[in-house]
């Protein structure tokens, strides 16, 4: 039998790829990529472990999308991003999600600084960062800034996401 880590990089490669792709031409993730991984990280876990694989993978998928839709409500994050993470809880389960989250974050800030620094709106980008972390320190609302009308000046976090879960796996290797 195949090892569970070589199925899941098997699987999560080609994703990449694909998200990395539709990420950076179009600012979308389809959402056909996104339930194809869910369904996917599904199959593996519940081929590996039963149903207590299926219980890691809908931990996983549940506390990933969470994580998540944290972000997004103040505006940090798009609802692909959500999704995907989500799925990719699901692939990787519930004891790889906080360490992978963490890999995924610092990964989208490099990407952030490298998009900004393209954009030439890097002191504008920090600006904002740091307005929205006292804000959130202080208990106050966040504010929420508008969304870039020229989508190229946004960041593909899905490339984030599946670069920094690979990174994830590879440091972590579970």
């Amino acid at each position: 039998m195949l090892n569970p880590m070589i199925v899941i990089l098997i699987l999560l490669v080609p994703v990449t790829g694909l998200i990395t792709y539709y990420d950076v031409r179009f600012r979308r993730i389809p959402n056909a990529f996104v339930l194809a991984t869910l369904v996917s990280g599904l199959i593996i876990n519940v081929t590996g472990g039963g149903w207590s694989g299926a219980m890691t993978s809908l931990k996983g998928g549940a506390l990933a999308f969470g994580l998540m839709l944290f972000l997004h409500i103040f505006s940090a994050m798009g609802a692909g991003d959500v999704k995907l993470f989500g799925a990719i809880g699901s692939v990787i389960g519930v004891s790889s999600v906080f360490e992978t989250f963490l890999i995924v974050l610092i990964t989208g800030g490099v990407l952030a600084i490298f998009v900004s620094i393209r954009n030439g709106k890097l002191r504008e980008t920090w600006n904002r960062v740091f307005l929205i972390f006292i804000n959130l320190f202080s208990g106050w609302q966040p504010p929420r800034f508008p969304a870039p009308t020229d989508r190229q000046a946004t960041i593909p976090y899905g490339v984030a996401i599946t670069v920094g879960t690979l990174i994830s796996l590879t440091i972590f290797r579970h």
